[in-house]
């Protein structure tokens, strides 16, 4: 396995007439070979040392998901810097907490909202370099510095265990933490995920979750490296079913609250009980699955993944009705995103995340809690030499957070050990298993299950755009989803109402992280009152 900088000259020589970028700007479509976004790259990273820095030195990277940010990538690591990915949805008070703890002294800057408001975060002496896209502004021009050829520069060549990257947690349990990842391990989630789930040559894959996230980072762009991907970007949100019709890629990866997203727009246009009737005759059961695949983008892909959350299993089986097998997998930014996952050769489990990966070590200890060992597991947290000696037991493993059990190899996430809380009758509730549960409603977009010091819990619940209008109509439906659920559960765990919220719970209002988790504490807070409140079994928020 070659080392990341080695590989990028690597593909540059090997393949260098591969389309590599496309990346849509005002609705034109741009596009980089290998051979291109090479030379652009090695162009940029001698700007970079014209400007003064030095390997080790650490740069942040602040957009959304675009071609520029992968060449910022690659020109970074061919300088031998150290990359500093951020949420472009972070507020500036994370930016300058991220930059400054980091000890950032540069940052590119792109593709991103409300950017005069964010980007006020960028602390003083921290120059900016503006991607080459609207409205994108910094001290210095993306396309200005790439104009004077790379010349004599070599890359500088780092050693495997030298920081590459800090990845910083997405925030869903308090601040922000830097997690260090080496060259190596880089190098390591690249070739591994790419050989261990049949990447082929060719295929086409549609970047759009964050990639300051470690899940794209990995999966997308460090597996672009070692396998011959073409990578495509989306030009805006309101682009997006449009850009991926046009992309139609080979493999695709979703997060829970998108594959429920998916799934609403099919059924405002095929509502459940006409999918179910036409699903039931063999002739036009396959005509109907290519059509909901064709229509949203996703006729040609062979495999589908989801992470970042657990997907309630209804749901896992009705995309399968459908056509689309999707494969859970589970990783952490402290393990670059790699822990289990499987390829096409094996029949997922609804409902488990799948397997370890490649050299990945699982095991369950006495409090249920998951630990993993693996060769791309981080450095430790960049500043926090206490907090990493408190993540890791005595034989290396880390301490995920997780509560699991493994069957079969197969593992199954219960939910996190810091978000079982205590009922008043003094019984334990797991929270995220009767979240998925109630996911199975159609009606329901995304809850939260909430209940420490209560006789009984309760779960504040958004719906979908497409509930009807009824109040009285939902409420019913609710009602009755209600009890079935509660015949399900163990009676300690009985939801004792449920409680209509009226806010959309969405990344810029602090409810939901980055990768689209809810956050638990703030939304707690958030709604106490309105839980002290609520009195009938179904409530709605005035």
């Amino acid at each position: 396995m070659r080392g990341i900088q080695d590989q990028l000259a690597h593909r540059a020589k090997a393949t260098p007439d591969q389309l590599y970028l496309t990346q849509p700007i005002d609705r034109q479509w741009h596009t980089w070979t290998w051979a291109e976004a090479y030379d652009e790259a090695r162009r940029m990273a001698a700007a970079l040392e014209r400007m003064g820095l030095q390997p080790g030195d650490r740069v942040g990277l602040i957009s959304r998901n675009c071609a520029h940010w992968i060449l910022a990538d690659m020109a970074i690591i061919l300088a031998g810097l150290v990359s500093v990915p951020v949420y472009p949805t972070a507020k500036a008070e994370t930016i300058r907490q991220i930059l400054e703890h980091s000890d950032c002294k540069l940052c590119f800057v792109g593709k991103i909202d409300e950017a005069v408001e964010r980007l006020a975060g960028v602390p003083a002496g921290v120059s900016t370099i503006a991607m080459p896209y609207p409205d994108a502004r910094g001290d210095s021009d993306w396309e200005e510095l790439v104009e004077q050829p790379a010349g004599e520069f070599q890359t500088r060549q780092r050693r495997e265990d030298d920081l590459a990257t800090l990845l910083y947690t997405s925030g869903s349990t308090g601040t922000p933490k830097g997690a260090m990842h080496s060259f190596s391990n880089f190098a390591f989630v690249g070739h591994t995920i790419a050989t261990s789930l049949g990447v082929e040559p060719g295929d086409k894959v549609f970047s759009y979750l964050p990639l300051s996230h470690c899940t794209e980072r990995a999966y997308v762009e460090a597996v672009s490296f070692y396998a011959e991907t073409s990578l495509y970007f989306a030009e805006s949100i309101e682009t997006f079913a449009e850009d991926l019709r046009h992309v139609r890629p080979t493999l695709f990866g979703s997060v829970p609250r998108l594959w429920k997203r998916f799934q609403l727009g099919v059924l405002e246009k095929l509502p459940p009980e006409k999918l179910d009737r036409l699903l039931k005759i063999p002739v036009v059961a396959g005509l109907v699955r290519r059509k909901i695949k064709k229509g949203l983008g996703l006729d040609r892909a062979r495999w589908f993944a989801s992470g970042s959350a657990p997907m309630a299993v209804s749901l896992l089986e009705w995309w399968d009705r459908v056509g689309v097998t999707i494969r859970e997998g589970w990783g952490m930014t402290e393990t670059f995103a790699y822990g289990t996952q499987i390829g096409l050769d094996v029949e997922p489990r609804f409902g488990t995340i799948s397997r370890a990966l490649p050299e990945a070590e699982l095991k369950i200890n006495d409090d249920q809690e998951l630990l993993i060992r693996c060769p791309c597991l981080m450095q430790g947290y960049y500043k926090a030499d206490e907090l990493t000696a408190e993540s890791m037991t005595d034989d290396g493993f880390f301490r995920t957070g997780d509560r699991a059990f493994i069957e079969d190899g197969f593992v199954t996430i219960t939910g996190r050990v810091k978000e079982l809380f205590k009922t008043a009758k003094g019984k334990y509730v797991a929270p995220v298993p009767v979240e998925s549960l109630l996911a199975r409603t159609s009606w329901i977009e995304i809850a939260c299950v909430l209940g420490s010091g209560m006789t009984q819990p309760v779960a504040l619940i958004q719906l979908a755009e497409h509930a009807p209008a009824d109040r009285d109509h939902v409420a019913r439906q609710l009602e009755s989803d209600l009890e079935k659920l509660n015949r399900e559960l163990e009676p300690h765990e009985r939801l004792g109402s449920l409680i209509v919220v009226s806010e959309t719970w969405e990344v810029d209002n602090g409810m939901l992280t980055p990768t689209l988790k809810i956050k638990r504490d703030v939304i707690e807070a958030r709604y106490a009152g309105l839980i002290e409140r609520a009195s009938d079994r179904i409530h709605f928020e005035s």
